[in-house]
């Protein structure tokens, strides 16, 4: 018996065929590369917002810190009845955002009071402590910041639009000067408290406290009214200010400096309220808002918004917090 074995022979596609597959191939291509290009953009996205949030809690944590380690809140100022913009909410955006009431500018600060532990030259004497006799803040000039220009130099203090406008005694730049001692009263009805002492802080006509012995000598309101401490020397503690403010986009800390860097030893220098060193903590700024809160318990909060955009990606990010002015002392 014979067997015809057939043999099938291999058929290769149709030209019909390997359209099809080449599209299917292409559309399969095309979703692989979208989900990759998406999970491309995602990643680059958590990165940038990653650096804006860790860039932003590091300057909030700076002004957190220096505020709760801070005995004095300087600005921004209780709000002050007479004038049509509020001076305890400071905020700033960029670009511009428009000022309120007679305001010119809407500007951003936060500045306190040097903490009394902090030892930038390192010289073993507290920065605070000006006259290194171991108290703080005891004397000031009638200048309170020794810096020659109205409230602090360089700075809008009452949030009108303008710096540095006045006499140089005027350190709330209300208009007047030396309106307010030392008595935790509000003298000149603005809304603030001891905020533009003359050099007799307390503005009672002697030494220190009139009848007491400020400095344990042993004497009484030994010397001129303008000494408030009772210890040789008049006004030579004045106030040390740490100050947050934004230059263009960038959040700058200024810390108040022991050594001249400005190289101006007029009028009575090298040292003075104009010395200081600056460098920025925050970049890409486009938010800055600080309010002061009065609890009305004898201590103030300071509510601050810091908000940082990236400038390729358009990503925002926003940080909310408060802090009780010297909640850490």
């Amino acid at each position: 018996m014979t067997f015809a074995c057939a043999i099938r022979r291999p058929r290769g596609f149709t030209y019909v065929e390997m359209l099809i597959a080449v599209t299917i191939t292409g559309l399969i291509m095309l979703a692989l590369m979208g989900l990759i290009g998406t999970a491309t953009d995602a990643g680059d996205s958590a990165r940038v917002r990653n650096e804006l949030v860790r860039e932003a809690r590091f300057a909030l944590n700076r002004m957190v810190d220096m505020t709760g380690r801070s005995p004095r809140l300087l600005l921004p100022l209780r709000d002050n009845p007479n004038t049509n913009w509020p001076e305890n909410l400071r905020e700033q955006t960029i670009p511009a955002s428009p000022p309120i009431g007679d305001s010119t500018f809407a500007s951003a600060v936060l500045a306190v009071q040097l903490p009394y532990d902090m030892d930038l030259d390192q010289d073993g004497t507290p920065d605070a402590d000006d006259d290194g006799d171991g108290l703080f803040g005891e004397d000031f000039p009638n200048d309170n910041q020794h810096d020659f220009t109205p409230g602090i130099v360089g700075i809008d203090d009452d949030g009108d639009g303008n710096t540095d406008e006045g006499n140089g005694y005027d350190d709330d730049e209300d208009g007047s000067e030396n309106e307010d001692p030392l008595d935790g009263i509000d003298n000149d009805g603005d809304g603030s408290i001891d905020e533009d002492t003359a050099s007799d802080m307390n503005a009672d006509g002697c030494p220190g406290l009139c009848g007491v012995d400020d400095d344990n000598s042993g004497n009484i309101s030994t010397g001129n009214a303008d000494n408030d401490d009772e210890n040789p020397g008049e006004f030579e503690d004045p106030l040390d200010p740490v100050v947050y403010y934004l230059s263009g986009s960038a959040l700058i800390e200024r810390l108040p400096a022991r050594w001249d860097t400005d190289g101006i030893s007029v009028p009575n220098g090298p040292v003075d309220g104009r010395d200081f060193v600056e460098s920025p903590i925050a970049q890409h700024v486009t938010r800055l808002r600080v309010e002061r809160i009065d609890t009305g318990s004898g201590y103030d909060l300071v509510d601050l918004t810091l908000e940082l955009t990236d400038p390729q990606s358009g990503e925002s990010i926003s940080l909310q917090t408060q802090v009780r002015v010297g909640g850490a002392l």
